[in-house]
């Protein structure tokens, strides 16, 4: 399938690693402009140039903090000078969920993954809505739908919220905001902090694997690309019909119906 997202231009927040850059790589596949957006500048060039190599397209990597006004001015000011203009933008840069998030960390959590959302829309949206088409993902986590980790809940949960706001908002001008929420998934940062409560309680890695993977419909953990192909779908013209509803990219939590 064509996704057409050939010659559209995409930023990527947190696009360095995990989910972030398994999306970065899909929608260059696919024939777009990528813009990976990290916090470290050696580091979001670095695997600019590794994608770059890889696909042929064309992969810028920029600095950002999105926790900051000032920085995601400059970085839409960037990207626009070296891709031209944005169509796509998805939202990922936050801090991994360890299952725990001290609820001191909740300010600089919502600032984060929430307001620096909302601050990127800002940014890059007006443009999307002035020639008539755009799209926004907007990286959540299940957090949202279960307990355990306050913090969690609550910015996952205002993920949510923010992309129906503003896909009611936006949706008018063409520009469709949808909430994608990814249960465990198999990135780096998840191996390691699945290798430290392993360690922590005694068991095998596998052994703690095997158990999360036993509440999951598909019995395994989703893998990174599993994840990005999603999201290419979302950024795509072909998803028009989804807008404001939240999308579950987990692979099926086990017992509980959401209708």
């Amino acid at each position: 399938m064509d996704l057409q997202l050939k010659g559209l231009r995409a930023v990527v927040t947190g696009g360095s690693r995990g989910i972030g850059f398994a999306v970065g790589r899909a929608l260059a596949q696919e024939g777009a402009a990528v813009a990976l957006v990290s916090r470290s500048a050696s580091g979001a060039e670095e695997r600019a140039a590794a994608l770059r190599a890889e696909t042929g397209a064309d992969v810028i990597g920029v600095a950002a903090d999105t926790g900051n006004d000032a920085s995601v001015t400059d970085l839409a000011g960037t990207v626009r000078e070296r891709l031209g203009g944005v169509d796509i933008l998805v939202n990922n840069a936050a801090a991994t969920n360890p299952g725990f998030i001290s609820e001191d960390d909740l300010e600089s959590e919502i600032n984060v993954k929430v307001r620096g959302y909302l601050r990127c829309v800002r940014a890059f949206a007006p443009a999307m809505s002035e020639r008539g088409w755009g799209r926004v993902v907007n990286i959540g986590g299940l957090a949202a739908r279960q307990s355990g980790s306050v913090v969690g809940s609550i910015r996952n949960a205002a993920v949510t919220s923010l992309s129906k706001n503003l896909a009611d908002e936006l949706g008018p001008s063409g520009v469709n905001v949808v909430a994608v929420h990814p249960g465990a998934t198999r990135t780096e940062t998840f191996t390691d902090i699945l290798g430290r409560r392993a360690e922590a309680v005694g068991r095998s890695r596998a052994e703690l694997e095997e158990q999360m993977a036993a509440t999951v419909s598909i019995g395994r953990i989703v893998e990174p690309h599993e994840v990005a192909a999603v999201v290419a779908f979302l950024a795509s013209p072909l998803s028009v019909a989804v807008n404001g509803d939240p999308v579950i990219v987990g692979g099926g939590l086990k017992g509980p119906i959401f209708y």
